[in-house]
């Protein structure tokens, strides 16, 4: 999951607002930015999972535009330790 979430930020303008641990293993890693380098960062971290001995990438989603209320309910606000790093 490092690995990916490093790859993700390193090939697009993208900020990582946050992770979860869904268990069994399973992550979930949460970026936002402009929609197609949202596009590119997946992307690349889709690539790197695939190059893990064992690594699985069950399904990927971008939500374009999310609507505000969705920043008070998901794990996907901009937060204070992360204003530094918004693209």
């Amino acid at each position: 999951m490092v690995e990916a979430a490093d790859a993700m930020v390193k090939a697009a303008r993208v900020t990582l607002v946050g992770y979860e641990k869904i268990g069994s293993g399973r992550v979930t890693v949460i970026v936002r930015g402009d929609v197609s380098e949202v596009q590119a960062s997946v992307s690349a971290g889709v690539e790197n999972v695939k190059r893990v001995n064992g690594g699985e990438v069950l399904s990927t989603h971008i939500i374009a535009r999310p609507h505000e209320n969705l920043e008070f309910v998901l794990p996907i606000r901009y937060t204070e330790a992360v204003e530094q790093f918004r693209s």
